[in-house]
């Protein structure tokens, strides 16, 4: 299982347009083969601040599954514009299973 980390800074004052439009996004990385599951977490010391978790089976596919789909140009079309700075994403795998 690899977890994605991806750190989302939303633009000033656009907070509530970017909470509109993620559930109309969501399906579209959910419908990836590997795809496991995935939350979206605001962070209480910086409001404009987001993170987005993601469980794939694997890396690929992230990085080749979702990200060379058609359902990443749509996902990049209904969020990117949100976001200064473009999110950094990192990938996890656990090394202590979950207590």
């Amino acid at each position: 299982m690899v977890l994605e980390v991806a750190i989302l800074d939303v633009k000033t004052g656009q907070n509530a347009e970017f909470e509109a439009a993620f559930p109309q996004a969501a399906p579209l990385i959910a419908s990836i083969p590997g795809y496991v599951s995935h939350e979206l977490q605001h962070c209480l010391e910086n409001p404009q601040r987001y993170i987005l978790l993601v469980q794939w089976q694997t890396l690929d596919a992230h990085t080749v599954g979702f990200r060379q789909s058609a359902q990443y140009q749509e996902w990049k079309r209904l969020l990117h514009h949100f976001y200064d700075p473009f999110p950094t994403v990192e990938h996890y795998v656990a090394v202590m299973p979950r207590m």
